[in-house]
């Protein structure tokens, strides 16, 4: 069995018990649920350095708008009906930006390219289920 490695980013504003998550639907595919920014680590490349890459592709957020707080969690996902194991590994940034709600067309040599996600920011106590099970990690959220 294959396994790719990922990164998904938590990305938080305000603390407890006000602590709310960057997620984000496709514009014209909302079926396929609500997300977090993260991606497939590429050949030779670092967590950190693909974690920010994904981060700036899928939000357009610049590195000086978020500080690192570590990273939360490693665990081992396989996707219903395929022949691969994803091994995720979930980080959490600070935002200190001042947007609230957003679009952002994607521009990376992946398969979101020109695709548009739609960004808002919702609350930790009453965050929907995300899509994937890309909340797998929230437990260890500071």
């Amino acid at each position: 069995m294959k396994t790719k490695q990922k990164v998904l980013a938590y990305i938080t504003k305000g603390q407890e018990p006000n602590l709310e998550l960057l997620v984000f639907e496709q514009k014209n595919e909302p079926e396929a649920g609500l997300q977090v920014p993260g991606g497939t680590i590429e050949e030779d490349e670092l967590l950190i350095d693909a974690l920010y890459r994904e981060i700036t592709e899928e939000t357009g957020i610049a590195r000086d708008e978020l500080s690192f707080m570590g990273k939360l969690h490693k665990y081992n996902y396989y996707p219903y009906g395929k022949d691969i194991v994803y091994e995720r590994n979930f980080f959490q940034l600070g935002y200190a930006g001042n947007q609230e709600n957003w679009e952002h067309e994607v521009v990376s040599d992946g398969k979101d390219n020109g695709m548009t996600f739609q960004f808002h920011f919702e609350p930790i106590d009453t965050l929907p289920k995300l899509a994937g099970a890309q909340d797998g990690a929230l437990e260890f959220l500071q």
